[in-house]
């Protein structure tokens, strides 16, 4: 098992959190560099966000990206109209790769799904040359996800059951101050810095965040598909309300705080 994180079909994916990494990839490649000709490697692909933002920022030789998840790797190969760009399935702490083989590789909200999230970085470092860069970045989902939170105490209150995931939600691998950072030095990587990228989230109305909870998309989905029909009722009524905070339904914006880390191979 090298992904704990839930899909059931692309388009769910992209409404749940696709749309807000493709916000997220411009902030994460200002951070980790990019230079033309360089060879890089999206490790963790899923529907492209970072892969094609990539394509469009520099003057790339080639970008190799891969994911876990057949159904992301399908996605992303569809979308794909860029010769430069080679989309395959594997795993991120065994990757198909020889050593020194990229300038950069970088992953986009992926750490925090990786079981041996260690092992990956480590696996980075090894496919990276030496003065290359590797660099990820993870949602800060105890203190940073407004929005997530809300819905995420919301259940807590309602249940045990519910506290139980709220905990497992707010403590995933690599998620707090730091911790990314200690990781990145643990494997061997110099210079490494920290830092925080923000972005908002913007709903239309409850339905345009729910729909994909509501259809088993990631953690919060997962969670959602194992309740009765009458606890699930129960839940999503709360969480409207919790959304809706008194007032009508319609637009509501979230500040999503990210964490991001960046190191230099030896």
């Amino acid at each position: 098992m090298t992904s704990t994180f839930t899909v059931h079909a692309a388009s769910g994916y992209e409404q749940l959190m696709g749309r807000w990494s493709q916000r997220l990839a411009p902030k994460f490649i200002d951070f980790a560099g990019l230079a033309a000709g360089e060879t890089i490697l999206d490790v963790g692909c899923g529907t492209g966000s970072l892969t094609f933002e990539l394509a469009k920022s520099a003057d790339l030789a080639e970008i190799q990206a891969i994911d876990f998840s057949p159904v992301f790797v399908a996605a992303a190969k569809e979308k794909n109209t860029d010769p430069r760009i080679t989309i395959s399935q594997a795993d991120a702490t065994a990757l198909p790769f020889a050593d020194n083989a990229f300038d950069r590789a970088l992953a986009l909200l992926v750490l925090h799904f990786v079981p041996e999230a260690g092992k990956a970085v480590a696996e980075m470092r090894r496919v990276v040359r030496p003065g290359g860069v590797v660099a990820a970045v993870v949602w800060d989902h105890y203190g940073g996800m407004t929005g997530m939170r809300m819905m995420i105490d919301t259940i807590a209150a309602l249940s045990e059951s519910g506290r139980q995931m709220r905990s497992r939600y707010c403590f995933q691998p690599m998620m707090q101050p730091g911790e990314m950072k200690r990781t990145f030095v643990e494997q061997g990587l110099l210079e490494v810095t920290e830092a925080e990228l923000m972005i908002r989230m913007d709903y239309a109305d409850f339905d345009d965040l729910w729909a994909p909870i509501g259809a088993g998309e990631g953690p919060l989905g997962k969670y959602i598909t194992t309740l009765d029909t009458t606890e699930r009722q129960r839940v999503e009524a709360a969480m409207r309300d919790a959304y809706q905070a008194g007032r009508p339904d319609g637009p509501r914006s979230f500040a999503n705080v990210a964490w991001a880390c960046r190191g230099i191979v030896p």
